[in-house]
């Protein structure tokens, strides 16, 4: 990595599904003028690309064999980033829960995160970068400006999904999205590659039962100290 792109300023935003990481990091981002990165979007195309090549997701080398062929695009978009997967705007399939369970699974395999690493970290241009993710302060960025662990509880996050779903018109049920959402869980924090955890040097916050601009200015205002340093 350059010295131009490592000394771009980053906010590193982590924390498990349902948190609200992407919400807060494309406000934050577009309220600083700095470039998104939403890693999920890029997990979530490696692995629509590997069902669509009929990879076995499962098989770690069926997997590996599908991404040799990745042609993976990100442009700017209203409200965050506009994905292309072999030159198709695949946006919103990428938001599927379909697409989210493999990329679950595929995300598991240290191979795969590997070959990945390098795609994400070409993200930190100036004047600066707001990473949303899983393991963006404990490996993608540790040397970071600011890392925030967004959390919230099982049930608040399974409130949020449904809300989310219901506006798309699907039903889903809170005893399956509780399910759907302890087992993401329990696959992010105990897998042997890049586990779900705070950074030790993160600020961790849960934002149940507060609002998202009680989030959002809290974050700025460490991250202003921050740079004053």
């Amino acid at each position: 990595m350059n010295d131009t792109l490592a000394l771009a300023p980053v906010i590193t935003i982590d924390g498990p599904s349902g948190a609200g990481k992407g919400t807060v990091a494309r406000r934050i981002a577009r309220q600083l003028g700095f470039h998104l990165l939403d890693s999920g979007a890029v997990y979530r195309a490696a692995a629509l690309h590997a069902v669509r090549a009929a990879a076995h997701l499962d098989d770690e080398a069926s997997v590996n064999r599908a991404l040799d062929s990745l042609a993976v695009s990100f442009e700017p978009a209203e409200g965050g980033v506009r994905v292309g997967l072999d030159g198709r705007d695949v946006t919103a399939e990428l938001r599927t829960e379909t697409t989210a369970a493999a990329a679950s699974r595929v995300a598991t395999m240290a191979s795969v995160r590997s070959r990945l690493l390098d795609q994400q970290r070409r993200f930190r241009i100036p004047p600066g970068l707001v990473a949303d993710g899983r393991d963006m302060g404990t490996v993608v960025f540790p040397d970071a400006t600011l890392k925030i662990f967004l959390t919230a509880s099982a049930e608040e996050r399974a409130r949020r999904r449904a809300k989310q779903l219901k506006e798309k018109g699907i039903d889903a049920t809170m005893a399956s999205l509780l399910e759907n959402i302890a087992e993401r869980d329990r696959r992010d924090s105990t897998r042997a590659n890049s586990p779900l955890i705070a950074a030790e040097d993160a600020q961790v916050i849960d934002s149940s039962g507060i609002g998202v601009d009680v989030v959002i200015s809290r974050i700025l205002e460490v991250f202003a100290e921050r740079r004053d340093r």
